[in-house]
Parts: structure tokens; sequence; C-alpha cells
């Protein structure tokens, strides 16, 4: 697979062959790709929602009124659904929304979710993600010159440099991730992926089988 890899200014480029970086054909991952996203998606959810049945609200169980004369419909209780301050029926009750999903298939996923972005021209290398001081306006510079137009982004580095931390954090629209850190679901989540030098290397070991 070829990656444009930027100098740290990111004012040239180049082309570069990564030999071990995955590659696919046909539709084969692509199922393990949207089985992993729902499964991150999944677990995020606190699965508290939590509603009162007619059996749990407050309230008397006295019957409203008698059962024939009153010209309307006959009740019970004051607690049931269609009362007012009643009880909820078919309600959500606490759960867990959790998915397990086995490591093969988490890996297939993420080389195939780094593949595509890759084929799309959504992965970009930089040397090294590096500013002399941590301002905002010197990391803008940097990105405007990789993607001079651009939407959401993330910015990974294997283990960030400090400056370029404190300095990305406030820029509109930037994510950061370390390659460590990096899911399935942020791959598919970001149309434009900048990765350091050593970041690449970290991804591609755990493409391959590293952790």
């Amino acid at each position: 697979m070829k990656l444009k890899v930027f100098t740290t200014d990111g004012k040239k480029s180049e082309e570069k062959e990564f030999a071990n970086f995955p590659a696919f054909e046909g539709d084969k991952g692509i199922a393990a790709v949207r089985q992993v996203v729902i499964a991150h998606q999944a677990n995020k959810r606190q699965g508290n929602a939590s509603t009162k049945t007619r059996a749990e609200v407050a309230g008397s169980g006295k019957k409203l009124f008698r059962q024939k004369g009153s010209g309307t419909a006959r009740q019970g209780t004051r607690r049931v659904p269609h009362q007012r301050h009643g009880g909820v029926a078919h309600g959500p009750k606490p759960r867990d929304y959790s998915q397990k999903i086995n490591r093969k298939m988490k890996a297939l996923a993420f080389q195939r979710a780094l593949f595509d972005r890759a084929s799309e021209g959504g992965l970009s290398v930089i040397e090294a993600l590096e500013v002399k001081e941590p301002k905002t306006k010197l990391f803008n510079q940097v990105l405007t010159s990789v993607l001079p137009e651009r939407g959401k982004v993330l910015i990974v580095d294997d283990q960030f440099e400090n400056n370029a931390a404190l300095a990305a954090r406030n820029i509109d629209g930037v994510s950061l991730s370390e390659a460590g850190d990096l899911s399935t679901l942020d791959v598919v989540r970001y149309r434009h992926i900048i990765v350091s030098s050593k970041g690449i290397e970290t991804i591609i070991a755990r493409a391959n089988g590293g952790e």
C-alpha cells in the first residue's frame, strides 16, 4: 500500500510503499467492520433508563368512580398507564447492552477499516508531529499544509510530544489519539486521519498481530 508521507512542516510530500499494510480483495472483512462498530457503540451505552410500571408508581388503588351510571368508561385505579401520572406500559428497564467480540473478528475489522480508509485517500503520514511552541496557530499551519480542505480530522501519534498536544487540543474538529488506542470505530468515524511515522509503525504492527 502506498501512502503519502509529508515532511514535519507539511509542505512537501512523497509517496512511500508500506509493505506490511493490510490488503484485501472483494468484500472480505466488511461484515466484521459493521459488527465491531455496532459493538463499540453498544458498549458505550449506560443502559440505566428506567420507568415505573403500574405496580411501582405512587398513587391510590381506590376505584375512581362507580362502575355504572357515569356515562364514561369504567376505571379501576389511577395508576394505570392511560391515566395521568400512571405507570408506563412496556417501558425501558436497566439492562446491559454490551456485546462481546472475539479477537479474530476485532483484528479483521481493524485491518479492513485501515485498508478502506487508505484506499480512499483518507490516511496520510507525517514524519513527526512537532511544533516549536505550544501554539495553536503553528499546529494549524501544519494541518492546513497537509489538508487544505478538511472537516473533522483525527491526529494519531505513538506518543504525543507535549507542545503538539497542547497546540492541537483547541482546534475545532481535531481529535487526538495514540496509536495503541486507535480503534476500528475511530478509523470509520474520521474521513481524514494524519499519523506520525512512529504511529503508523505501531498501527501496522497491531494490524499484523502485534500488541
